[in-house]
């Protein structure tokens, strides 16, 4: 199996309805790709964290950084091409 089908099939694995031979590949997969075994372990970490209902309280300096950090962001990301700086081997 290779990352891509992991991917394709990544629901259906998580949610348990996944043939178990196919979930017999995934683990098999999963054992020697680090990638993928980040994916699916955040996956079913989001997917608890949602299943409960109950916000998750972020510590108040994270918060203040990131409502810091997302306008700047937003600012960066709104720029027209035309003004934003080419970065040479990058952008085409």
């Amino acid at each position: 199996m290779k990352c891509e089908d992991l991917l394709r099939l990544l629901n259906d694995y998580v949610d348990g309805t996944v043939d178990p031979a196919v979930c017999d590949e995934f683990e098999k997969h999963m054992a020697g790709c680090n990638p993928c075994q980040v994916v699916v372990d955040n996956i079913r970490q989001t997917i608890t964290l949602y299943q409960h209902g109950q916000p998750c309280e972020l510590p108040q300096p994270f918060h203040d950084r990131l409502h810091q950090a997302l306008p700047e962001r937003w600012k960066t990301c709104r720029t027209p091409a035309a003004q934003t700086p080419r970065r040479p081997g990058i952008d085409p």
